[in-house]
């Protein structure tokens, strides 16, 4: 069996299928969003391990876990989860869709080098911006940064002890050379930061780890359980539903509303809008458009 682990901004949804892709158990644990001020949208890494462990806990009470083979991570992306030298957390983590660092993107795009080595503009939901939002406005935090990871990527940490992200979700950071599909020097040092700050590259179907021992031993699983790379939500989707042809594309309305095209090269537009990523599978890029709200409207008060 195979174990897929996404995390969204309202819950984390966790499925069992076995190795012709049918169904075989699914759980689900809610999350909620911290709104602190106006524009601001926050999480606490925490309550995403607390999630894991409830998805965990109702799969194993009905199903045995040992026959899983392999888990797959996707979660929502642009997240800013900040850890110090010991990995521990040192603020809620700054989501996709918080939008105060505006003044920061503005200044990142207005610099050619960002849309010329990312191909995109710098949208302040992305992970830079938020970053340079942190030494201007949190110095005491952002001097003990040592490693920002994406959500996903922390729940591979607690899987794995890992750090380590795909280049899809990298791609969507502004910081990833997306054609080479490599972390740019030029474009951390101009948010105060360097490689060591950053997890490692692999693509989203290569091996990432294994399980801790602590969490094998706690649910059952086998301790040589294997944690891919994954993807970031969308592009996981398109795999799902089978986005992986030049040319293919796909409609999603969640919390945001998203056109999702795969792409068999880069092919970079910034001027478009329209974010230029890797795919999360090797030699592949795709195309998307998206708007930060659309059912999301549906929860307005």
């Amino acid at each position: 069996m195979f174990l897929g682990l996404d995390l969204g901004t309202s819950g984390l949804k966790a499925v069992l299928i076995d190795e012709d892709q049918r169904l075989k158990a699914e759980a689900t644990a809610p999350l909620t969003v911290s709104r602190p001020a106006p524009g601001w949208a926050e999480q606490h890494p925490a309550d995403w391990i607390g999630a894991a462990e409830s998805v965990f806990d109702q799969l194993s009470a009905h199903t045995d876990l040992s026959a899983v083979r392999g888990i797959g991570l996707s979660g929502h992306m642009h997240g800013a989860t900040l850890l110090d030298r010991a990995d521990d957390v040192l603020r809620p983590c700054i989501l996709w869709n918080d939008t105060r660092a505006h003044e920061q993107a503005a200044e990142m795009d207005d610099d050619p080098q960002w849309r010329e080595i990312t191909g995109n503009i710098v949208f302040p939901g992305f992970t830079a911006p938020k970053l340079a939002w942190v030494q201007a406005n949190e110095p005491e935090i952002f001097e003990q940064i040592a490693h920002v990871l994406l959500p996903k990527d922390y729940m591979r940490l607690w899987l794995t002890g890992e750090l380590a992200s795909d280049m899809s979700d990298a791609a969507g950071t502004a910081w990833l050379d997306t054609r080479e599909r490599d972390w740019s020097g030029d474009l951390l040092r101009a948010t105060g930061l360097d490689r060591e700050h950053m997890p490692r590259l692999i693509e989203g179907s290569d091996v990432s780890g294994t399980l801790r021992a602590a969490i094998a031993d706690r649910w059952g699983l086998r301790p040589d359980t294997v944690v891919a790379g994954g993807g970031g939500d969308n592009a996981a989707s398109a795999i799902g539903a089978g986005v992986v042809d030049d040319g293919t594309a796909f409609l999603s309305l969640g919390t945001s509303g998203v056109l999702f095209a795969a792409n068999d090269g880069y092919r970079p537009d910034p001027e478009t809008a329209v974010h230029t990523f890797c795919h999360a599978l090797p030699g592949v890029w795709h195309q998307m458009g998206v708007i930060l709200a659309a059912t999301d409207a549906l929860e307005w008060r």
